[in-house]
């Protein structure tokens, strides 16, 4: 079976655009969270099996194609905010036909990795999902890559523990007022060793799988030793590696670096497609195959839709354009390749708890 345009039938319930902030509510979402229990015993557990988009729920045979990490908007560039402010009007003018077209080649879903404090609006994502057809999983976390320029100043001062309670909150009550829930937690970390911060933000991102389930994405890119010291602190937190994606894994020298996360049991994103990449990207992908690591691997594009400044767009077509196309000349069959573009990123990114 080829790749197949899936029939997404979002919610169409729809609240506004722009998160608003109420510290009462989250406050009193802290206090339940003391007491909570993790999931697969609370209220707000995902049916089995089931990823959670800004319209809902969403089976593996609903998602179809998956992109496990794009940004359909973003501020990255920007000043740390935390209320983004688009242009409305400019940006579904931009963002909904891209997402259409990339519907008709074959996608079904796709991550939005923008974080809280550069660009993440998941009511605005919502209104996007539902005029596209393309369902859309939005985050919590932080990311603390880029000089920790989008870490937010109260995660400086909070420990660990109350860090995760936010991000918690955020998933059993929703982001702000939306009702809207993460379907993952993305995370960052900058060039060479854990910087207290780095460190702080990984562990809070451990304690918060442990109480909610969601896969852990990090941009880790070329830093091989940081992975390996991410993954301890996973260890020590008891959240198996399985719950963690290296993102940008790609940018490593040699593909021999990623095989002790993956023997682990981590995920490995080969993401940046590009039709000029393509067969570096093929290369990368056969050589962890051939030892065995197929059913670990995402692919994806890190692609931007509607960029801060009126910087140019990244696609996000590349795998439909280029590479599954180059993987069916290189011989993979239909199986094969839906296995990596669909099964694959569908159970990476199903909340499940995964501890030691």
């Amino acid at each position: 079976m080829g790749i197949v345009v899936s029939t997404p039938d979002p919610s169409t319930e729809r609240t506004g655009l722009v998160p608003r902030t109420n510290r009462r509510r989250f406050l009193g979402a802290l206090a339940v969270l003391a007491v909570s229990s993790p999931i697969g015993r609370g209220s707000n557990s995902p049916s089995p099996q089931r990823l959670v988009s800004v319209t809902g729920e969403v089976t593996a045979g609903e998602a179809g194609v998956i992109l496990p990490h794009e940004h359909v908007m973003s501020l990255f560039g920007a000043d740390l905010t935390e209320v983004p402010v688009y242009d409305r009007e400019a940006l579904l003018e931009a963002v909904v036909p891209y997402l259409r077209r990339l519907r008709r080649l074959g996608c079904g879903t796709l991550a939005d990795c923008t974080t809280a404090y550069f660009g993440r609006a998941p009511e605005l994502l919502r209104e996007i999902s539902e005029a596209s057809g393309i369902r859309i999983l939005t985050n919590t976390g932080y990311y603390a890559a880029a000089n920790d320029r989008y870490v937010p100043p109260h995660a400086y001062r909070e420990s660990e523990e109350w860090i995760a309670r936010r991000w918690i909150a955020e998933w059993r009550e929703g982001i702000g007022e939306t009702g809207i829930r993460p379907g993952f937690i993305k995370t960052g970390v900058d060039d060479g060793p854990l910087s207290a911060i780095d460190g702080k933000i990984v562990r809070a991102a451990a304690i918060t799988h442990r109480e909610t389930g969601l896969t852990i994405a990090s941009h880790t890119g070329d830093n091989p030793a940081s992975a390996v010291e991410q993954l301890r602190i996973l260890r020590e937190e008891g959240v198996a590696a399985e719950a963690w994606i290296w993102v940008h894994a790609q940018n490593v020298e040699d593909p021999r670096l990623l095989l002790p996360a993956l023997e682990e049991g981590a995920w490995i994103e080969l993401d940046g497609i590009s039709p000029e990449n393509a067969a570096r990207h093929f290369e990368f992908l056969e050589f962890l195959r051939e030892r065995g690591h197929g059913g670990r691997l995402l692919l994806s594009h890190d692609g931007n839709s509607f960029r801060y400044g009126g910087h140019p767009a990244k696609p996000y077509d590349g795998l439909f354009t280029a590479f599954v196309p180059l993987l069916r000349d290189r011989g993979l069959s239909e199986g094969e390749i839906r296995g990596l573009v669909s099964d694959n990123p569908f159970r990476a990114l199903a909340p499940r708890l995964r501890r030691l």
